[in-house]
């Protein structure tokens, strides 16, 4: 019997990542949709995973099986007890507590046969502070790019199960009371966004939010407000490869409104994102090219709709979770190069800087 139903399955699968690929973006993380592949390779094997620290001074409760009853990722057991660090498989280093020293690297410590450090951020590199000291250090990367042993975005879109027509394009233009909204709060003026919202303000009205602009919104007003205005910039702090932040993913895809982007390049955003989904600052050969494009598409309600037909199909999957971000290492643990060494992280993580 099983051989029939194997021939009719297996004609299946081609045909759902060809249907991912026709869209113009890949799917990040094809295991976050079914981790039988895992199972069957796994069924007796637990991997261990040590938090040496917790990210930001923060804590998580790891009572129970976090992995398998939060996240029905098996065979994973996270840990933060040190004492465990001779039978632990994997030991998770947050960069941001290392380079403020509020962290040190238990460099003293033999490693058992086999164990691997991972190296954890989810900062640009103008924000990670000198990892020179990192030399031969780590044996995995943990961060958003793509690239990386184990990728960790803030976001990503993910493929709705039913067929149901939640999340159409019909109304998208109701309740629109703003041109473009930007919520900022850390405005520096040699930040390339800030010179191009200021450039951009003078073509078409910009609602600025934020402590900048001494309008702080809630997290509870911050969906709301946004969805009141047809574009959200974007606009990362540090052009980044691979940088995409809540800005995207919550704050304009979350929102329902088109977010005009800038940070990462533009091959980079048309990676994970649908076409048509939204606007790059860098499509367009002066800011006020841009500015004019928005007064049309938001005129054209057709067009403009258009900008949401990805909702018909696709769902936004946020990252908030560092448990969810540590257990992903299981899924990906018997296809990581264990004898891997970051010789030079510094030099990898700035590489193709843009």
């Amino acid at each position: 019997m099983r051989r029939p139903l194997l021939r009719c399955f297996l004609p299946v699968l081609p045909l759902f990542f060809f249907g991912a690929w026709l869209t113009g973006f890949q799917i990040l993380d094809p295991s976050a949709l079914s981790n039988s592949d895992f199972i069957k390779q796994n069924i007796n094997k637990n991997v261990t995973v040590l938090v040496w620290h917790w990210p930001f001074g923060s804590s998580h409760s790891l009572r129970g099986d976090v992995c398998w009853n939060l996240y029905h990722i098996p065979h994973c057991r996270l840990v933060e007890e040190r004492s465990l660090y001779n039978t632990s498989n994997v030991v998770v280093f947050h960069n941001r507590e290392l380079i403020q020293g509020r962290q040190k690297l238990p460099l003293h410590l033999s490693r058992p046969p086999g164990q691997m450090w991972a190296w954890m951020s989810l900062e640009s590199p103008a924000h990670n502070g000198n990892l020179r000291p990192y030399t031969n250090v780590f044996n995995l990367t943990m961060t958003y790019r793509r690239d990386a042993d184990i990728t960790i975005p803030y976001g990503e879109l993910l493929p709705k199960i039913s067929d149901n027509r939640e999340g159409t394009v019909d109304g998208v233009h109701l309740n629109k009371s703003n041109l473009v909204c930007w919520v900022v709060s850390n405005y520096k003026t040699h930040h390339r966004r800030s010179q191009v919202y200021k450039d951009l303000n003078a073509v078409v009205p910009v609602q600025v939010y934020g402590r900048w602009n001494k309008k702080p919104l809630s997290l509870k007003s911050l969906l709301p407000t946004i969805s009141r205005c047809y574009f959200y910039l974007a606009f990362e702090n540090s052009l980044s490869k691979d940088y995409m932040t809540e800005k995207l993913w919550r704050n304009a895809y979350q929102a329902g409104a088109v977010p005009v982007v800038l940070g990462a390049p533009l091959n980079d955003y048309k990676a994970v994102a649908p076409p048509n989904s939204f606007i790059h600052v860098d499509e367009f050969a002066s800011v006020e090219g841009l500015g004019n494009y928005l007064k049309q598409l938001a005129e054209d309600k057709e067009r403009y709709a258009s900008y949401f037909s990805w909702k018909q199909h696709w769902k936004v999957k946020l990252y908030t979770d560092w448990r969810e971000r540590l257990c992903k290492i299981c899924t990906k643990y018997n296809s990581l190069p264990h004898h891997k060494v970051y010789s030079d992280l510094e030099a990898w993580f700035e590489l193709t800087e843009p």
